[in-house]
Formats: structure tokens, sequence, C-alpha cells
């Protein structure tokens, strides 16, 4: 096979653009990007670091808060040359690149008023989104990304390029569906797409602080369509905001407004119609890169009267803001053992999250999210593998269940025995039980 990747060096034209991502902390120095534009290419870089012994990250959108993709004095694979969507209307699916980001994947869909579970932030990378899972606005209606999945294109540790399906390597499809970058890197994906249509409705109601109003929404959440998603923030320690987005006719969506009417009188309430595609890239202002960033958080197997006093707790000093989205419906009707992902009884998702721009503010930023966190520890029950940042092999058995694990093990044996992919949520061969650390050495980042 014919091999086109271009090495970049420090110094050279485009090597400190391809070693930004998404999250401000990360400033690390490869010692070599590889920009692939074929899976001969991605092939040649895998066997490359392995010869010179150089530990690998592989960047598709860059947003994972740690900063995996960008190895110190490694080799960084860049696949954001690989970034092709090519849609099927016949059929409904679609074929996207490993390096494609998620508003490539709506782009191209919409059009024809299709589309697929793809996050909420439209420069996120589609590959790290689905390897983990993929939560977004239409999971609940249609599953999440990776239950969206009809098989993956993937170059394993010994370079070997293989198709992962029902019917093809049946193991490494179930481990590829939540299991992150552990097995391979994926240079395509094959999605099913849904007639959503092109419109949708968003909700938000601004209240003080008040467990009452919050405890309502969620009574109003668990009766709701699968249409729609329903999600809460806690901002500043003083700003309460309930809602849900709704994907499809506006007007369907509606009658779910008059129950919120009756949750009080909000400070503001803001009900609007916009199509689907501003529906995605409405938080893209708000999550952009360069900004110093950490976040924790859980999963909520029951949103309790205590988890709300919880959510609601305010201590002195910074405080993260928090959010809440809602699980269940198709995520939950997939049987357990069908995927890696798990805890699909969750009911909603927590996060705790912080920005800044001051590097001296690290540490006690990066403290605030965590003590935040801490107190809904014990109403939790597992994590979004996505959602983790540095807690290495602790966060990774809170993201799979004992067995799961164990499966994972198993599979990351036979796929890659040296652990090739460790800089991940990384799931250790057993051959390497011990390996020193899953995040990239430096001095700088998380």
């Amino acid at each position: 096979m014919l091999v086109a990747m271009i090495l970049i060096r420090p110094g050279e034209p485009g090597y400190d653009e391809a070693r930004r991502v998404w999250n401000g902390m990360v400033d690390r120095r490869p010692r070599l990007i590889a920009r692939c534009a074929t899976d001969a290419d991605v092939a040649a870089a895998v066997r490359l670091a392995r010869e010179r012994d150089l530990e690998l990250g592989v960047r598709c959108g860059g947003h994972n808060a740690v900063g995996f993709a960008v190895p110190e004095d490694g080799l960084m694979i860049d696949l954001r040359g690989m970034d092709g969507v090519s849609v099927d209307r016949e059929w409904s699916t679609a074929r996207v690149g490993g390096g494609a980001l998620l508003g490539a994947l709506d782009a191209a869909t919409q059009p024809y008023g299709l589309a697929t579970t793809a996050g909420n932030v439209s420069h996120t990378g589609v590959g790290g989104l689905t390897l983990g899972g993929g939560m977004g606005w239409l999971a609940r209606a249609h599953g999440l990304a990776c239950d969206n999945v009809l098989s993956y294109r993937v170059v394993t540790a010994d370079g070997t390029v293989v198709t992962a399906s029902r019917d093809e390597h049946p193991d490494l499809f179930w481990g590829l569906r939540g299991g992150g970058g552990n097995f391979g890197v994926v240079t395509e994906f094959e999605f099913r797409l849904h007639p959503v249509g092109t419109r949708a409705l968003s909700a938000e109601y601004t209240f003080d602080p008040s467990a009452d109003v919050l405890r309502a929404w969620r009574d109003i959440s668990r009766s709701a369509p699968r249409q729609a998603t329903f999600d809460a923030s806690f901002r500043d320690g003083d700003t309460l905001v309930v809602g849900f987005v709704w994907v499809g006719d506006p007007d369907a969506g509606r009658a779910l407004t008059s129950e919120l009417n009756a949750l009080g009188t909000p400070r503001s309430a803001v009900v609007r119609e916009l199509s689907y595609l501003d529906l995605q890239t409405r938080d893209d202002t708000v999550q952009k890169h360069a900004i110093r960033r950490y976040s924790a958080g859980h999963y909520l197997p029951e949103l309790t009267d205590a988890a709300i006093d919880a959510f609601l707790t305010v201590e002195d000093g910074f405080v993260p803001n928090q959010g809440l989205q809602a699980y269940g419906g198709a995520i939950a009707d997939v049987p357990d053992d069908d995927a890696a992902f798990g805890f699909r009884g969750t009911e909603f998702e927590y996060g705790a999250g912080m920005s800044w721009t001051d590097p001296a503010e690290d540490p006690d930023r990066i403290a605030d999210a965590r003590r935040t966190a801490a107190h809904l520890a014990p109403h939790a029950a597992g994590v979004y593998v996505n959602m983790l940042a540095d807690e290495g092999a602790a966060g990774v058995r809170r993201a799979y269940p004992p067995a799961k694990l164990a499966r994972l093990t198993a599979l990351k044996d036979v796929y890659d025995p040296d652990n090739v992919f460790h800089l991940n949520q990384n799931i250790r061969p057993t051959s390497r039980p011990d390996y020193a650390n899953s995040t990239p050495a430096s001095s700088t980042g998380p």
C-alpha cells in the first residue's frame, strides 16, 4: 500500500497548530506528528512508533480533557486529514472518517432530514465521542452514538487493518462500543441514520435555587416522551436553570412547556424554535478552545431528593457550574451485555466543570471541581468514561462494572497485549498490569 503520511517535527510549519488541543492546560511537545490521509498512513505511523519505542497518541477532535492525543516526546497520529463524510440516503447510513468532527456529520446528513446521535458541541471529534459511548440530544430516542455504529474500520497494534461489525470480529465490535481507544485506531465509522427532520425546540426556565423546583422538574422528566431530553444546571451557586431539548416538530414539544410553567414564577423563561444544526452548534462558543478546563462527574442511578439537596449545596470559594442530563429511553433499551458501555440504567448524568485562563489557578480550580462533585458521590454508581480526567485506574474501575472490565481486559490481551494504545482511559492487559501511567508524561497540563 502506498504511504503518503507527512511527518512534522518541532519547529516546522504546522507543528504548533497540530499539537494544540481543546483544553488550554495541555501544552506538550511530541517528537513527531504524523499527518495521515489513509489507512496505510496510520498503519505506518503505528509501526514507526513501535520501532522507535515512542509513546503513541491519536488526535481526532482533540477534546479529551487530559490531552491524551498529545504525547510528550512521543508520536502523535493526526487523523484530521481523514475527515470525509458520505451519506447513503437510500439505506440511511453514513460513512465517517476517523478524523471528522460532529459538525461535519450533521452538515452532511441534515439536507436529507437525517441524523444520528452526535454530542452537543460541533467541534468535538466523532471518534472520541463514539468510542466512549456517545451521549447527545438524540440518545433517548435513538440510542447512543455507539449503538448506531454498524461497522468500524480499525488499524490494530500490529498495523493490521480489520473491519469490526456484528459479523466480523464481533468481539472487537463489542469492545469498541464504549471501550474507548484501547484496541486500535478507528479510521472509519459506518453509522445508522434516523429521520429526525431539521427542527428542534429548546426550553430554559431560570429560577432562584430551589429544591422544590428541581424535584418537580425531575418528576416531569420521568414521564416525558423520548424525543425530549431534560437538562438542568446550577450556575455560580445562585442560579438554577431547568428545561429540555426536543428534536422534531416543535409544536409537539410545546405540550411539555405547560408542565414547566407550573413549576413557579421563574426569573426568565426562554422557549425557542431552532434548526437542528443550530441546536448542535449553540454551545460551541461556550466550549471554545484554548481555555483551561477541568471537570468531574458521576452517573446517578436515581435523582433522589437527597441527591438534589447535594446538587444545590454551596460552599465558600469558587463554585463550579454543575449540570444534569437525563438518560433512559433507547439508551436503557439496549441489553447490558450488548456492548462495553455500561450503566444503562442511569437516570441522570451529573457533571461539575471549571474553566479559567490563569495557569496559577490550576490547583485551586481542579480542587474546586473535585470537591463539588464529591457531594454527589454517595448517590452515584459509575461514571461516563468520556467524563473522566486524570483519575487513572480508579476512574476506569468506576467507568466499567467488574464483569465488563474483565471482558475488556481479555479483549486487550488479544488485540493489544503490549499496551501500545495506553494514552487513554486505559484497559491494561494482563501482561502489563503495573503500567506506570496512562497520562502523557509532562510537567505541563493535567
